[in-house]
């Protein structure tokens, strides 16, 4: 990755640790110390039995590990680790491994968030430790040549991610979005070039990373290209719904390749759209409008509800009627669906929420980004958030929808 960048987003001045500072790196020294000190002790404790001859223990402490430094939020976090000496023979002897401090540990999986972050807001590995400075306070040990080795690894982290085989996989909803960043990955074409990213639900109703490719988020061929690698590499049963915003070539390529997936338009872009055709004075009106529609109970009052919202503007703002009209059937597909799992249908918001702060940002810095190092970015800071994406609700229902059963207005449909 070049280091060229000319233009990185303006980093206050690193200021001196305050006293609050302090007490909570603290805090979380000791909290992590005692923590650690618990595990050993359970750990050493499962073994108590383990005795020779003379009654004395096999498996017992043995001081204590050097210091150790733990990048964290917080800042840096020292911390010790117990040692466990096991005198059995080398055939039976086990080697305590601790789940809170795994070995050569050197950051908190946040600070491994933070870094992809600040690439893609444009931060060049030149640049790295001045900008962790100023959100941690000290952040020794994060020279560019450290920060580039470990961006290295993560390249090579997303390429062997990438061709994973995925037989046996089943996404029962997949929902898709193309996210630009502040990075220029072409000098010679003038389109905006961004990463598409698509995530799924399981069958048990996890929401999973799938694909993050790069390419051009209106191109059908760029989203064909990411459908039909997942397809190479095994995955070849079809979504039963996909969620994305209307103007992504990924519903051209949907439609050649998963025929029999039915489409959702996502609702926080359509309303997006709507507003900007529109007036300020409306939007408060044209909102409360939308969200009548999308929250209706069932299908006929949200017909009922779009009709209304359509009539209303129709003459006045013929373009906002136009632009929600245009996709009437798509907006309303949820319906044929669980009501429990409506919340998760009506929007992208999976993918939103964890590119909320960089998304959008089509404004391209002067120097050049590495294209692998981009996407590595992406995966990293995906592959953070997915460790707290909320499992779908009524995931009973799940096997209902594979098994191809109709749902009218989020409820199953009893046979006569």
């Amino acid at each position: 990755m070049s280091d060229a960048t000319t233009d990185p987003i303006q980093l206050p001045a690193a200021a001196p640790a305050d006293v609050l500072t302090d007490i909570l790196r603290e805090g979380a020294r000791r909290l992590l110390a005692d923590a650690v000190e618990a595990e050993v002790d359970a750990w050493i404790a499962h073994r108590a039995d383990i005795r020779d001859d003379h009654g004395r223990r096999l498996v017992v402490r043995n001081g204590r590990q050097p210091e150790r430094t733990i990048q964290s939020g917080l800042g840096p976090v020292s911390v010790r680790k117990p040692r466990v000496h096991d005198r059995r023979s080398e055939a039976e002897r086990e080697s305590f491994e601790s789940m809170l401090l795994p070995p050569y540990m050197r950051r908190t999986e946040s600070l491994d968030a933070l870094i992809p972050y600040l690439y893609l807001r444009g931060v060049s590995t030149g640049d790295f430790n001045e900008a962790l400075e100023a959100i941690l306070g000290r952040a020794p040990g994060l020279s560019a040549a450290t920060v580039s080795r470990m961006i290295a690894g993560w390249q090579d982290e997303q390429a062997e991610w990438s061709r994973r085989r995925l037989e046996g996989t089943e996404y029962v909803y997949i929902w898709a979005d193309g996210v630009y960043f502040n990075i220029r990955l072409a000098d010679d074409d003038t389109r905006k070039q961004c990463i598409l990213v698509l995530m799924g639900a399981t069958a048990e109703g996890r929401k999973e990373l799938i694909a993050v490719g790069d390419g051009y988020r209106e191109s059908k061929d760029s989203w064909l290209e990411v459908i039909r690698d997942l397809k190479r590499r095994g995955m070849s049963v079809a979504p039963k719904l996909a969620i994305g915003d209307g103007a992504l070539g990924f519903w051209a390529a949907v439609r050649q390749e998963w025929p029999g997936a039915a489409e959702q338009r996502c609702w926080v872009h359509k309303t997006g759209n709507v507003l900007t055709k529109l007036p300020k004075s409306r939007h408060a009106k044209a909102k409360a409008g939308l969200q009548e529609i999308w929250n209706a109970p069932t299908r006929k009052e949200a017909e009922t509800a779009f009709d209304a919202f359509v009539e209303d503007h129709e003459a006045k703002y013929p373009k906002a009627a136009e632009c929600l009209r245009n996709d009437r059937e798509e907006l309303l597909s949820f319906y044929r669906f669980p009501a429990e799992h409506w919340k998760h249908l009506r929007t992208t918001n999976p993918i939103e929420s964890t590119f909320a702060t960089i998304r959008h940002r089509h404004r391209r810095t002067k120097g050049n980004g590495s294209r692998a190092a981009c996407l590595a970015m992406v995966f990293k800071l995906a592959q953070s958030a997915q460790r707290s994406w909320r499992r779908l609700n009524g995931r009973d229902q799940l096997v209902h929808v594979i098994r191809g059963v109709q749902f009218i207005d989020g409820q199953r449909k009893v046979a006569a």
